[in-house]
């Protein structure tokens, strides 16, 4: 690594399962698109890769490589070479590959044929920044080992097209488990609102300021489970998104909670931009 830019954190699909013992899912906020780079290389769905925020990332390669990129969309090139998003790039020996910064979005992943084999850590080699568990954030001078790539079968995508992101995302939600916690205008108002995205906001949840949420009952509730994309409603009344690296319990109450096509969404969101609810 010979800069990380913003952040990079190695992250694969996580720690699914182990909730009950107060142990994160965490993995790739957008999910799908790391599923889809490992796709493009030969890899399976699940292998590790790098996720950039806000790009500026540069990386140098000991040896000849095939990487893809997809996520936010962010200029790349090879020794100079522009290349394209969503599609196989070769990668020659001790070539140094870029990363500009996105046009849109927040996040981008980069997989390598053979996947990145830093050591697990329960099950995943997933950096956690919430619990700390698995690879500390990346820094320059890291060294990052690359996986055999002998048992994997040949390259057969050429290029998937790079979707484009909304410039106000709409999110679809579910209501509940705690709406009844809050007055009966407050699904409306998330609804009906536009909400903007707090430069507080990290891989753990998305912080929105906005109409805040009135209500109906006073007290807490005792900790309860989270899952990912629920927005819980602190006593500011305005609410976060839980992304990848949300505790396992909290007591605040949920008003309502991402359809799972949403999150993708979610993790996309950058400070400053607007986005809406869909009930």
């Amino acid at each position: 690594m010979v800069r990380p830019g913003p952040l990079a954190t190695v992250q694969d699909l996580g720690r699914p399962g182990r909730a009950q013992f107060g142990v994160p899912r965490s993995g790739a906020a957008d999910e799908p698109a790391l599923r889809l780079a490992n796709r493009l290389v030969g890899n399976s769905e699940g292998a590790a890769g790098v996720e950039l925020t806000l790009g500026g990332a540069a990386l140098r390669f000991h040896r000849h490589a095939w990487i893809a990129v997809t996520g936010a969309p962010v200029p790349l090139r090879v020794d100079g070479r522009a290349c394209g998003m969503g599609a196989p790039c070769h990668v020659p020996d001790g070539a140094l590959v870029e990363f500009g910064t996105p046009t849109s979005g927040l996040r981008s992943y980069l997989a390598v044929r053979g996947g990145v084999v830093v050591d697990e850590v329960l099950g995943s080699r997933s950096t956690d920044l919430l619990s700390g568990l698995g690879p500390a954030p990346l820094s320059s001078g890291d060294r990052l080992p690359i996986g055999d790539t002998k048992h994997l079968g040949d390259i057969v995508v050429d290029v998937a097209p790079v979707p484009s992101l909304p410039e106000t995302p709409v999110l679809r939600i579910l209501p509940g488990p705690r709406d009844d916690w809050f007055a009966e205008d407050a699904l409306t108002t998330l609804t009906t609102a536009s909400y903007m995205v707090s430069p507080d906001s990290n891989r753990v949840g998305v912080r929105l300021d906005g109409p805040p949420l009135a209500r109906a009952r006073d007290g807490e509730l005792g900790s309860e489970g989270m899952v990912t994309g629920s927005l819980q409603v602190p006593p500011s009344g305005t609410p976060i998104i839980f992304l990848a690296d949300h505790p396992t319990t909290g007591g605040y109450p949920v008003i309502a909670v991402l359809a799972s096509s949403s999150v993708a969404d979610a993790a996309q969101l950058r400070p400053g931009q607007r986005l809406r609810f869909h009930l």
